[in-house]
């Protein structure tokens, strides 16, 4: 790789500062010297090239030189929000934290360490793993400041061993120039907390949120030496809400140190006037919410039924504004299309908040962060990501709070058109269907548009900006007119007053939403090993059954075109590529013969359950278990990877055999 005539200099100017620090040609001389009266005999006039590079090396002066001159590359993640930024750790905490990172000498940065947990009650009876024993792990995973962070997994314990260290830049968007470095006092005016959520991986890769916490870092700002630690308690999450689960050592530490703490008295000030300031937004709200919808009852009584959801509450049991939930995300360079961005949301795992016990559904809306660490939630976890990745992507989108059949509570996604078209947006499936109004007024027998949508009624929509109830003489979804700037259809909230609440920065209560990371999964070694797993499966099935397995491997990768096709079709709703699939396939299978193909699509990479599901099914039954003449058994796995780790999963089963009647 070629550098530029100003870089190499660059390059020159700091190699020779460096020999010049370890004064490495003083040394070399003392060495030339002592070469020569050692080892020049006197018939020898003078000494080769490699005989003092030979003597350099003996004396470990080229080790020296290369080990202080450690080369990294420049850290993209500061310039791409998008992009995973990996937890930086440290063994040595005195002398390795210049050498393990690139540290801007002109930024502040906050070093949070983790230094063990305890109490962790649930798993007191819990044998220690054995070497290389599967176990459940605990994960901690962090946000600050458009900063994502992971810890490595730690066996699940009572007193769970993590050691990791995360170093935040809190010098970031534009509080400060390269001039200048943030003061205490700057720092003490940023009130984004260190959101850290704990998250549960069982043996089968199942994972569970077990807390949420937002962390108050700025106490450091007022301790000696701007040093401080910390002892976290960690309460559980939904009707946990109010129980601890355990509790982390946290140590925090300024870099560069500050030059001058504030006082303690100062810091606590600060944060009491925060709080304080949200408490009167929140009350003022919740005032203006109640006068609202008392307004909403009195235009018609029976809007007491209607699901009009003004606050919801998230994992830790804190009733918050829906709007809150929504805010525009854009997802750089991972998602290129809202289409995309619908596939991406519809393989996040869908589950809804446990519950203990019977008594209908348990109320829980996650935090974004708990949301995509966790890889799953519920259907209103879904329909606020997929509603905020389109309003990144510049539409008009609203939640909509609702039912489907037998009146069960539902969410999903509104786009509004700019020529009218109403579309919704299942975010659980990645379906699209327009809505076409049906009117009531219209002749019994005049053709009317039959809606191919799931939902019956429709309560309120809302964004990041807007709040909107449904006051329409009916709440059924078929029969609603979306045209939401007509007040005496759609009874709107002051944006005033949702702003106050939900604005970025309006509270110190909201939580900052975090990027989008990248796929860690390698799609190609995922497949290959799912398909390996797959075989073997396969293999021993039959043998139970008597029956031999011959796999052909040609067939198996003329499956790999209709898997494309098919995640194609499911993210653009466009079917491409089967004529060529059919013709290889005819080709393939010689006259006489019959082919049968299976395909499924999962979105979780556990290849037994997988194959467990596939038995259910008569007809991939059928080919697995496949009697007859030349039977040719195939299998292709195709994963496609999206954000977050997020897959879709496609299999296809096939087999060829002769027919014999």
């Amino acid at each position: 790789m070629s550098l530029p005539p100003e870089k190499a200099s660059e390059l020159k100017q700091l190699i020779h500062q460096q020999l010049s620090k370890m004064d490495v040609h003083g040394r070399i001389r003392e060495i030339l010297a002592e070469t020569i009266r050692e080892e020049l005999s006197p018939d020898q006039q003078q000494l080769s090239t490699e005989d003092l590079i030979k003597a350099l090396k003996r004396r470990g002066i080229i080790d020296d030189v290369m080990k202080e001159l450690n080369f990294v590359s420049d850290n993209v993640d500061q310039e791409l929000p998008s992009s995973p930024k990996q937890p930086v750790c440290f063994t040595d905490r005195q002398s390795t934290l210049l050498k393990k990172t690139n540290i801007d000498p002109t930024r502040r940065y906050l070093y949070l360490q983790v230094l063990g947990g305890k109490a962790f009650l649930e798993h007191l009876q819990e044998p220690e793993p054995l070497p290389g024993q599967a176990c459940s792990t605990f994960t901690l995973c962090l946000h600050f400041r458009n900063q994502r962070f992971r810890s490595k997994p730690v066996p699940c314990a009572c007193e769970p061993d993590f050691h990791d260290g995360f170093l935040l830049e809190v010098h970031r968007e534009n509080l400060g120039d390269g001039t200048r470095m943030a003061d205490s006092t700057t720092m003490l005016s940023i009130s984004d907390p260190v959101h850290m959520v704990l998250i549960k991986t069982d043996i089968f890769a199942e994972t569970t949120l077990v807390a949420s916490y937002f962390l108050e870092w700025r106490s450091v700002l007022g301790s000696e030496n701007g040093v401080t630690n910390l002892t976290v308690e960690l309460m559980g999450v939904g009707t946990e809400s109010k129980v601890s689960v355990g509790i982390l050592n946290i140590k925090l530490e300024m870099y560069p140190p500050l030059n001058q703490t504030l006082s303690q008295e100062v810091v606590n000030t600060q944060l009491a006037l925060e709080r304080q300031k949200t408490a009167e937004k929140e009350r003022l709200f919740l005032v203006y919410a109640k006068q609202w919808w008392r307004e909403y009852l009195q235009i018609r009584p029976s809007h007491n039924s209607r699901l009009v959801k003004i606050f919801a509450q998230d994992e830790n049991g804190i009733n918050r504004p829906v709007c809150s939930y929504v805010k525009p995300l854009r997802a750089g360079r991972l998602l290129d299309t809202p289409r995309q961005a619908a596939r991406f949301v519809n393989v996040l795992g869908y589950e809804r908040a446990p519950v203990i016990g019977g008594g209908g559904k348990q109320e829980q809306w996650c935090t974004l962060l708990a949301f995509l660490c966790r890889n799953k939630g519920d259907c209103e976890d879904h329909a606020n990501l997929l509603c905020s990745l389109l309003l990144g992507y510049g539409l008009e989108a609203f939640v909509c709070v609702g039912t489907k059949a037998k009146g069960v509570p539902h969410a999903w996604v509104m786009t509004c058109g700019t020529d009218g078209t109403v579309t919704f947006w299942e975010s659980l499936t990645g379906h699209r269907y327009l809505h076409k109004p049906i009117n009531p007024d219209e002749p019994p027998a005049a053709e009317q548009p039959k809606p191919l949508y799931p939902y019956r009624t429709i309560g309120c929509v809302f964004n990041h900006q807007t709040f909107l109830g449904n006051c329409q003489p009916s709440d059924s979804v078929e029969s609603c007119v979306f045209d939401l700037n007509d007040e005496s259809k759609w009874k709107p909230m002051s944006e005033e007053a949702v702003k106050s609440v939900c604005a970025p920065g309006a509270t110190t209560s909201l939580p900052p939403f975090p990027p989008l990371c990248a796929s860690t999964i390698d799609a190609s070694v995922t497949s290959n090993e799912i398909e390996m797993q797959l075989r073997l499966l396969v293999s021993e099935h039959r043998k139970d059954l008597g029956l031999t397995t011959v796999w052909e491997d040609q067939l198996s990768y003329l499956l790999s075109p209709a898997l494309a096709s098919y995640e194609f079709e499911r993210t653009t709703s466009i079917s491409a590529g089967n004529e060529e699939f059919q013709d290889a396939i005819r080709r393939a299978v010689p006259d006489g013969h019959t082919f049968k193909g299976f395909p499924i699509h999962f979105v979780y990479r556990n290849a037994r359950r997988a194959f467990a599901t596939c038995l259910r099914s008569p007809f991939c039954e059928e080919i697995i278990c496949c009697r007859g003449d030349q039977v040719r058994l195939a299998v292709r796995v195709r994963v496609f990877t999206y954000p977050e780790s997020a897959c879709a999963v496609w299999i296809m089963f096939a087999c060829k055999y002769r027919s014999v009647l």
